[in-house]
């Protein structure tokens, strides 16, 4: 089970960490397809905020674990949160026995 926990500063979105992924001699086809698009979108969102952004971050990626830490982050770097949190969301409502989704801020629209 893949488990994904957000992290807030006050409010709004500042981070995740996710754990739990499926290893590659897991025989969870499901499991792992899953696992490969929380990844892929954890590193676009990370890359953005840090690469595109320009906001700087604290980061930990170990053998399934991967960490993300917004300091200060900026009103751009909030929407790419949101917008990973959202993403991954919608995931879970599909393969709920796969992935969870905890804590944060919640989504506000401006």
């Amino acid at each position: 089970m893949t488990r994904v926990k957000f992290s807030a500063d006050g409010v709004r979105l500042s981070g995740f960490e996710i754990s739990g992924h499926c290893s590659s001699d897991s025989d969870d086809m499901t499991g792992k397809i899953v696992c490969a698009a929380v990844s892929s979108a954890a590193y676009m969102a990370a890359n953005t905020v840090t690469e595109i952004i320009g906001d700087r971050a604290e980061t930990e990626i170990d053998d399934a674990v991967m960490k993300f830490r917004v300091i200060n982050p900026s009103d751009a770097a909030v929407k790419v949160l949101e917008g990973l949190k959202l993403h991954l969301e919608q995931l879970s409502g599909q393969y709920g026995s796969n992935i969870k989704i905890y804590g944060g801020a919640k989504h506000v629209k401006d």
